[in-house]
């Protein structure tokens, strides 16, 4: 009887579960397959990598190979004041964390628009919690890094490289067999 009960149970959950739209998040959809990445090393480069292996994007180590060119600018984080209590005491923040990017097709000269991520969190806050008030700021800070991460990722989902056009290298090559 309960066995019953429980597979009834079971079968109207998984039924309200994929009644709402629920799916896996799976791998992203890039139109490149190598991409090289110039500028500072920021606090997300390594989750970013991963990301891109993951979706099959190989990281490589000059130019010439690459089918598109990412170069980060700077990394920020930034913390101001919110609120402040009737005697003049801190009672909240807002935290902003703001990566700026660019991107180039190798077949190009210039850059495109410098892109910018931004995160905003608000925290409040204790003296008498001075210790999980910090805790909580970085895990926030962590929450908008991986947040940044998903966004440059979607952001270099609509990015098409062109195919079949040489590169600027390739064009040099072709100019000095003619001679």
């Amino acid at each position: 009887m309960y066995m019953r009960i429980a597979r009834w149970i079971l079968l109207a959950m998984l039924l309200a579960l994929t009644a709402c739209g629920f799916k896996m998040r799976g791998v992203a959809d890039l139109k490149f397959n190598t991409l090289f990445i110039q500028g500072p090393t920021i606090s997300i480069s390594k989750p970013f990598k991963r990301s891109l292996t993951v979706n099959g994007v190989k990281i490589v180590s000059s130019p010439d190979q690459a089918d598109l060119l990412l170069e980060i600018m700077s990394e920020s984080q930034e913390q101001r004041i919110l609120s402040l209590s009737g005697r003049g005491l801190v009672r909240e923040f807002e935290l902003f964390y703001t990566v700026n990017f660019r991107v180039r097709d190798p077949s190009s000269e210039t850059w495109g628009d410098v892109q910018t991520i931004r995160g905003r969190r608000e925290i409040t806050y204790d003296d008498a919690q001075l210790l999980a008030k910090q805790l909580e700021q970085e895990r926030l800070y962590n929450d908008m890094k991986d947040d940044a991460v998903r966004e440059l990722l979607r952001r270099l989902m609509v990015i098409k490289p062109a195919k079949g056009k040489p590169r600027a290298p390739d064009l040099r090559s072709l100019d000095d067999t003619v001679e």
